[in-house]
């Protein structure tokens, strides 16, 4: 019988092959700049990638992605070597900043299944103002003393709403509704929370990410820029080094000639990809753009209040592309409402829009990406205003484009449904009243202690542009009855924005609809 993967063809006389031919086979153990250059091969070698791989050195993988990297330009080459990374202890404001890229894999600990209440929390430095420093971190205590009181609160409310089914065991009970208050208790989570996280992205993807990180005008995100690039350059973590040392003992103690070969290719040490990071710096194009942008958008947007959000979604019609690149552009640097933006945009003359995606240009080098901002044309634009608590898991989302507003209170808070059910309502509020108040306090310039201080509970303005099958997708996924109210709201109103304005559409969306009860002991 012929092997299930590979297959003998039959070779004609011309000395074509008929019959079954492809080789397929997964391939391990190999370093990630080495397995790149080995895939690059097959376009300028006709070798095989096992023969590639035999002939194929450390040095020999530097020298190819120097010349073809570098020099020529040939950025598909890193999409090929894919690296993961573990990033432990930074704060939930960084990892946001971090998980910001389209191209990217990852998990981080989820707020809605494990107990943050001795994650610790990120101290910004406030040099010698001790006093700053006291305030912030009696603030941020306080707050996670709520967050596990509330916890308790929260889980006492609904064990007593809920009984157990026979059929339910007790610790899966417990969990289950553990969970649901966590989905309350979480929004009294700030910023400053430590979490973790891991990714798995493409070279090209952890050279952008860096640069980004670098040019961050957060501290904490450029020393964790910093910490990326030595990662990928220094000797990375080999999970078998323990086992393959206690090995490599027992062969010099039985041959110690062979035990000195055996060390030195079991227990090298392996770096994920040193050449294809090593220029990966911060970018003068992101942040000269970002500072005349903010200003120009102050400009533009002077005694113009911020609008209150009368939805919590908004699907903003199409208009001219250059309208919409004038827009977005401004609307990254403000916190005023897409809608707002674009009828300023539209108010301009043409000269003056053209000034405008000027700025986003002007300061673009030979190898930056454009900006964001600048990915425009799609049919649906969502301008979403929730908790930071949902937009993280909005934030998942990579298959739209994401125009994200800084972090801010002006857009004020939210307070959970059941919160006020449980009667837990005026500490709520009592709870966020004390933190605006220190927030207030610590407006410290450098540190950014204010927004570190902010709950999850504060919302957050984000444009997501997206094609039709993009806000089907979101809006049956995340409308489930298994999600968390928050987002769940934000994808039915996504799912009632595109059938009010496109009503033949609404009878594909198979949307959960949120104004039914559900059974929270489902998850």
């Amino acid at each position: 019988m012929p092997d299930p993967i590979t297959t003998k063809p039959t070779t004609e006389k011309n000395g074509a092959s008929s019959g079954p031919q492809v080789n397929v086979f997964a391939v391990h153990g190999v370093e990630p700049e080495v397995q790149a250059y080995a895939m690059a091969k097959y376009s300028r070698s006709a070798l095989s990638m096992k023969e590639s791989l035999k002939e194929i050195s450390e040095q020999k993988a530097e020298q190819f992605l120097n010349t073809f990297y570098f020099q020529y330009g040939h950025r598909s080459i890193a999409d090929l070597a894919h690296i993961a990374l573990a990033v432990e202890r930074l704060s939930i404001l960084a990892a946001i900043e971090l998980a910001d890229e389209q191209r990217w894999d990852g998990q981080e600990r989820s707020t809605r299944y494990q107990n943050f209440k001795k994650s610790g929390y990120f101290i910004p430095d406030f040099g010698s103002d001790t006093s700053a420093r006291v305030e912030y971190c009696a603030t941020v205590d306080f707050l996670f003393a709520e967050y596990e009181a509330f916890t308790q609160e929260m889980l006492r409310y609904y064990t007593g709403k809920i009984p157990r089914p026979q059929e339910m065991a007790e610790d899966q009970y417990t969990r289950t509704l553990r969970a649901r208050a966590f989905d309350n208790s979480r929004y009294l989570l700030p910023l400053a929370t430590n979490t973790s996280l891991g990714q798995i992205v493409n070279a090209r993807t952890l050279e952008t990410q860096i640069a980004r990180l670098l040019s961050s005008p957060y501290a904490e995100v450029r020393h964790l820029g910093a910490l990326l690039k030595d990662a990928a350059r220094e000797p990375s973590y080999n999970v078998q080094a323990e086992a393959l040392r206690a090995l490599v003992e027992e062969i010099k103690a039985a041959n110690p000639e062979l035990g000195a070969k055996a060390e030195q290719q079991l227990l090298r040490s392996t770096r994920v990809a040193p050449t294809l990071v090593k220029y990966a710096n911060a970018s003068e194009y992101e942040s000269q753009t970002r500072t005349e942008l903010e200003h120009a958008a102050s400009e533009l947007m002077e005694g113009v209040p911020l609008e209150p959000s009368p939805k919590l979604v908004d699907l903003v019609e199409d208009g001219p592309l250059e309208v919409e690149m004038a827009a977005t552009l401004l609307y990254s640097a403000c916190h005023h409402s897409y809608r707002q933006v674009t009828e300023r945009a539209q108010a301009l003359t043409a000269k003056q829009r053209s000034e405008i995606i000027d700025l986003g240009m002007r300061h673009r080098g030979r190898h930056d990406e454009l900006l964001r901002s600048f990915h425009a044309g799609q049919q649906f634009k969502f301008d979403i205003l929730m908790d930071i608590g949902g937009f993280r898991d909005m934030h998942r989302h990579r298959r739209c484009t994401q125009i994200e507003q800084g972090f801010t209170r002006h857009h004020g808070y939210d307070t959970p449904p059941d919160i006020k059910e449980a009667g837990l309502g005026t500490r709520y509020k009592t709870a966020i009243q004390k933190t605006i108040e220190a927030s207030d306090k610590l407006n410290v310039t450098g540190t950014h202690a204010q927004l570190y201080l902010l709950p999850m509970a504060f919302r957050k303005r984000t444009l997501f542009k997206m094609d039709f099958a993009e806000a089907l997708y979101i809006s049956e996924l995340r409308s489930g009855a298994a999600g968390h109210f928050s987002y769940r709201n934000v994808a039915y109103a996504m799912y009632e924005e595109v059938a009010k304005k496109h009503p033949s559409l609404a009878k594909y969306f198979r949307v959960t609809d949120v104004r039914e009860p559900i059974d929270l002991l489902q998850r």
